[in-house]
Parts: structure tokens; C-alpha cells; sequence
């Protein structure tokens, strides 16, 4: 069983309007840059395209380090990340 700090936390930014996909996707390199300058636990960012108008950019973080980046990048929302199966 998964101890609670041992667990994946996913940061969200929402980018919404005609240039929502090409914003997230810019997004991701920049948290990309951002897992590297800060030695991060996990190398897991990425973006997905939710509808031609709302695509997201992702970041996977630590339990133990969600709150100092949640501070620093201010993402919209965030959710256990669990990969399926």
C-alpha cells in the first residue's frame, strides 16, 4: 500500500481559446525546464488537448514537493495521478 507522501500529485494548467493547444504544448517545454532546475523526484510533465478550444499542460510532482510548487507555478487545479493498467 502506497504511503500518503509517497503518492503522485498531477498540477494542471488549463489554456482555453483558438491557441489553447499551441500554449499547452509551449507550457509543457517550460515544465520541463523547470523539473530539471529544480532536481524534482519524477520526470513527468505533458499536455493533452481536451477540445479544439481547451487544452491542458501537465506536471507530476512528489506529495512531499506539491505545495512549494504549487506556490511557485500556480497551476488551476490538481489530482492524484494514477497510471492506468
Amino acid at each position: 500500500m502506497e504511503r500518503i507522501l509517497d503518492r503522485k500529485i498531477k498540477l494542471i494548467w488549463d489554456f482555453r481559446g483558438p491557441s489553447a493547444a499551441r500554449t499547452a504544448e509551449h507550457y509543457q517545454k517550460h515544465l520541463q525546464e523547470f523539473v530539471v532546475f529544480e532536481e524534482l523526484k519524477f520526470d513527468i510533465t505533458g499536455y493533452q488537448h481536451l477540445s479544439d478550444i481547451h487544452s491542458i499542460a501537465f506536471l507530476v510532482v512528489a506529495e512531499f514537493e506539491m505545495k512549494e510548487v504549487r506556490d511557485i507555478l500556480k497551476p488551476n487545479r490538481g489530482e492524484i495521478y494514477e497510471v492506468s493498467p
